[in-house]
C-alpha cells in the first residue's frame, strides 16, 4: 500500500491541493492519498509543527507525509527527506519537523536536490507541484531517500523557538494557546505528562486553569461533563491542554486568539 498524508496552509479554494494530488497520481496511481488538512493559517509554521507531531503515528509504516507549509518557497531554504521509524517526511528545512527532532526521532535525513526526481519545470512559487508532488510519489513506490540527495545532520537544520510551557516566579504553570480548531476549541502547549509533573502529588483534576481574568476550576474528562455554553478543561484528543465550550466556542467565549497565555494554578 502507498500512502501518502498532505498537510498545507493552501486551503481548498484554488486549485493547488487538487494539482499537487494530479502530479501525485500520474507517477502512482496505486497511491492512497490522505488529506490532514489544508487550512493551516497561512504560513504558521508552529501550527504545523504540533499538528505532524500529532497525526504521523496512527497511519502504518512505510506511509510518506508530506508538509507543505513553505513561506520560504523559491528561496536557496533546503527541503528535506526524513526518515524515521518507518515513517518519511518530505517538508522544507524551516523548522516546521522541529517537534520531531526535539522528541529524539532520529533517523537518515537527506537534502532533496536530485532534478530527476522533480518535474521538467521547476518554478519559484509552486515547489508543492514541482518538487514535492513527484518527489513524494516516487518515495511512496519505495525510492530510497539517499537517491534524493546528500546526507545531512540534525544539528544543521532549522529549528523553531517553540513556545514552552514553563513554571513562573508565583509558581504557576504558563502556557500558550497554538492552535484553534473548527470548533473553536483552544489547543495549548501544555500536555497531560507537563500537568502532571507539574500537580506531583495533587491530583490534576484538582487544578484551576486561568484564561485572561475567567477561570476554570479542574479538568473535565468529556465536552459534556457541563451544561451547553458553559466552559471546561480537558486533555484533547492530542494529548494537550484544552480550553473549550460544550456545543459552543471558546475563541468567541473568552475573545480568545493564537498566543494568549493560559495559566494552571494548583487548588
Amino acid at each position: 500500500m502507498s500512502v501518502i498524508t498532505l498537510l498545507t496552509d493552501f486551503g481548498v479554494d484554488d486549485e493547488y491541493v487538487g494539482i499537487m494530488k494530479g502530479v501525485i497520481l500520474s507517477l502512482n496511481p496505486a497511491a492512497t492519498i490522505v488529506d490532514i488538512t489544508h487550512s493551516i493559517d497561512p504560513q504558521d509554521l508552529i501550527q504545523a509543527a504540533y499538528m505532524v507531531e500529532s497525526y504521523f503515528k496512527y497511519f502504518p509504516k512505510g506511509t510518506v507525509h508530506v508538509i507543505v507549509v513553505d513561506p520560504g518557497v523559491g528561496s536557496d531554504r533546503a527541503i528535506l527527506a526524513f526518515e524515521s521509524k518507518g515513517h518519511i517526511f518530505l517538508a522544507p528545512d524551516n523548522g516546521v519537523l522541529t517537534l520531531l527532532f526535539d522528541k529524539k526521532n532520529t533517523g537518515k535525513i537527506v537534502r532533496v536536490d536530485n532534478f530527476d526526481y522533480f518535474l521538467e519545470f521547476v518554478g519559484n512559487t509552486f515547489h508543492g507541484r514541482d518538487i514535492f508532488a513527484p518527489v513524494c510519489a516516487h518515495l511512496s513506490m519505495g525510492l530510497d531517500i539517499s537517491r534524493m540527495g546528500a546526507p545531512l545532520d540534525q544539528k544543521d537544520l532549522v529549528r523553531l523557538d517553540i513556545p514552552r510551557p514553563f513554571i513562573s516566579n508565583k509558581n504557576d504553570l504558563s502556557g500558550v494557546i497554538v492552535s484553534i480548531d473548527r470548533f473553536g476549541n483552544l489547543i495549548t502547549n501544555i500536555d497531560l505528562s507537563i500537568m502532571e509533573a507539574f500537580c506531583r502529588t495533587a491530583k490534576v483534576e484538582k487544578t484551576e486553569i486561568i484564561i485572561g481574568k475567567n477561570s476554570i476550576r479542574g479538568l473535565s474528562a468529556k465536552y459534556d461533563d457541563v451544561k451547553p455554553q458553559k466552559p471546561l478543561a480537558v486533555i484533547g484528543s492530542r494529548g494537550y491542554l484544552e480550553i473549550a465550550v460544550n456545543c459552543g466556542s471558546a475563541r468567541e467565549y473568552f475573545s480568545a486568539k493564537k498566543g494568549n497565555i493560559i495559566k494552571v494554578i494548583l487548588c
